[in-house]
């Protein structure tokens, strides 16, 4: 689950790490009231959206007066803001952050995240800070490190001065990155995060060192367990198909091809997009219906594949296990009763059940086409789709 900026600074606050004083609002006129609380000369005004990219798309803003600050407001709130992440359809501004300006002497990069690999948890540092890390990492690999540290209740001093390595700081300003690291180690870890990334960490001109940006995602797995983080849920921010299928615990993603899937098994959704791929062909989603999936739930997926517009094909693709191909079979069958299936259904049943899945299939009245194995299955779902 992602949050927005002026969350994600408050999540760091609370653990020590320094931020910038700024406030929040969902209108200009609140806003506008709030930012006079602020002492400041110039005021950095930043929509509040669930992409990077921002500041390229006209969505951080510097102004020079609180007159200023309320006119870019007004126009910045309610804009759709186009970036590289948002996608073309871009997103819609309705919430705004402002902040006290900061003098900056020195940028820098810092992210940690979990290393499934090692099972560390992995913090890459860079003295390119306020740059897209990954053009970095492409045109210059030698000014970034990872550092690997185990998961632990505190991260050493040790540990610390190898990830503040490349910043090449003095002694006093070193103790402050390395307080920094410690509180963002300790935040991390009771949070159940996924990733926090600072970019860019500054040092300013004044020798502090102040988090100029925050971006952090949790794991959805663990926020049963911290229901105060679940509450800063943007629903705004989210496709209204993937808040439908956490509604029945699907997982669910949403892709840009034309080909809907059905899978059972994470490992199993990736190899039938990969199939699809193989012949020529573009998933339209990600969608692991689970290992005990009862029919009311794969009926619901079956609604939310049609849902998507782009969608010419569906292939589904069941190994029974603990899930039994009839009760998959029976899902699609009561989700077909209340939608018009107007495009080409290839099914691949196998294993616990799939004979008995495959009359309930065959007795259903629908024009499906029925594939043996999953080569049989992509070949004939993409030759339907033509």
């Amino acid at each position: 689950m992602n949050i927005h900026e002026h969350q994600a600074k408050q999540i760091l606050k609370k653990y020590g790490a320094p931020i910038p004083k700024g406030v929040f609002a969902l209108s200009v006129e609140e806003l506008f009231q709030k930012a006079k609380t602020l002492k400041t000369k110039k005021f950095v005004l930043k929509a509040q959206i669930h992409a990077g990219g921002r500041g390229k798309a006209g969505g951080i803003k510097i102004l020079n007066s609180i007159e200023e600050l309320k006119i870019a407001a007004e126009d910045m709130m309610g804009k759709i803001l186009v970036t590289h992440q948002t996608g073309p359809e871009g997103r819609k501004v309705k919430r705004l952050y402002v902040e006290e300006s900061s003098d900056i002497d020195k940028e820098f990069y810092l992210s940690c995240l979990i290393d499934r690999a090692s099972s560390k948890i992995a913090f890459i540092s860079s003295d390119q800070g306020g740059m897209d890390i990954e053009e970095v990492a492409k045109k210059n690999p030698e000014n970034i490190i990872t550092t690997k540290v185990k998961f632990n209740d505190e991260i050493s001093n040790e540990d610390c001065e190898k990830i503040i390595e490349i910043f090449n700081l003095n002694k006093d300003i070193k103790n402050k990155a390395i307080s920094l690291i410690k509180a963002i180690f300790k935040m991390f870890v009771s949070t159940n995060a996924n990733m926090v990334e600072i970019n860019p960490l500054i040092l300013t001109k004044e020798k502090s060192i102040v988090c100029l940006d925050a971006k952090v995602n949790f794991d959805d797995n663990a926020l049963f367990k911290h229901p105060e983080i679940l509450e800063l849920r943007d629903l705004n921010e989210e496709d209204p198909t993937e808040i439908e299928a956490s509604k029945h615990d699907l997982a669910y993603i949403k892709l840009d091809g034309s080909i809907g899937c059905m899978v059972n098994g994470a490992g199993l959704a990736m190899a039938t997009m990969d199939i699809i791929k193989l012949y020529g062909q573009e998933p339209a989603n990600f969608l692991d219906v689970g290992g005990g999936a009862s029919k009311e739930k794969v009926s619901a997926a079956f609604k939310i594949i049609l849902s998507d517009k782009n969608v010419k094909g569906i292939l589904i693709n069941i190994f029974g296990g603990i899930m039994r191909c009839d009760v998959l079979a029976q899902g699609v069958v009561d989700a077909a009763k209340e939608i018009n299936i107007n495009v080409p259904l290839v099914v691949r049943l196998a294993g616990t059940n799939f004979v008995e899945g495959n009359k309930i299939l065959d007795n259903s009245g629908l024009k499906l086409i029925s594939a043996e194995n999953l080569d049989d299955a992509a070949k004939k779902i993409v030759e339907a789709i033509k």
